[in-house]
């Protein structure tokens, strides 16, 4: 029902990301419900509901596939810190990507609390279709304006992974890949030392 004042279609109810209020501070996210994640983009207060399960299946899937080789140094280099959901604090916005990953040498302590202020090299969106246009969209522009390195939109219902490397002044997608095309096991930066099971994120299809 009806546009934002930006001119988009104003997103409403409970199942979906909606634009709460403008000119938010992060006083309106403390007082969220626990069932809800809250994020401030250029002042915007987002409001989404829990993962779905495709959503939450892929996100985690992929945390194990990177976070063994390069948090763990499982058959891979390690050094880094990969995370699930961390509330970053870049500039004015407040952010939670599905996953975040640093160079331990750029964050040598992890906060004790809840709020990272360190620029992650790396963020991961994963894709429900109530978050597409945020997470493509308002969440990417802010990533890349904070210094995020490298931006990964990963798309359960599609079975898609794009990867985007900051050019400085705008995003540059580097490579795309599609279970559909036939990529099963992938090299995606910057974790491309180490192939990724693409074909493995996914809640497996009906027989």
């Amino acid at each position: 029902g009806g546009v934002d004042d930006r001119g988009h279609p104003a997103q409403t109810g409970k199942a979906m990301t909606s634009l709460s209020k403008r000119h938010a501070t992060y006083e309106d996210i403390l007082a969220l419900p626990d069932n809800v994640v809250g994020e401030l983009v250029a002042g915007d207060l987002l409001v989404s509901p829990r993962p779905s399960g495709p959503h939450a299946v892929a996100s985690s899937n992929l945390g194990i596939e990177i976070g063994g080789p390069f948090a763990k140094g499982r058959g891979g280099p390690g050094g880094w810190w990969i995370i699930d959901e961390p509330e970053l604090h870049l500039r004015a916005d407040v952010l939670v990507p599905d996953l975040a990953g640093w160079l331990r040498e750029e964050l040598p302590r992890v906060p004790d609390d809840h709020r990272f202020t360190v620029v992650p090299r790396w963020i991961c969106e994963v894709l429900s279709p109530s978050t597409a246009r945020y997470d493509r969209i308002a969440k990417l522009d802010a990533y890349q304006a904070a210094g995020v390195a490298y931006a990964w939109i990963v798309d359960p219902l599609e079975r898609t992974l794009e990867v985007f490397r900051n050019a400085g002044s705008a995003w540059l997608r580097v490579q795309a890949f599609a279970e559909a095309y036939g990529h099963t096991s992938v090299r995606a930066e910057p974790f491309d030392a180490v192939a990724i099971d693409l074909a493995g994120l996914w809640v497996p299809s009906e027989p």
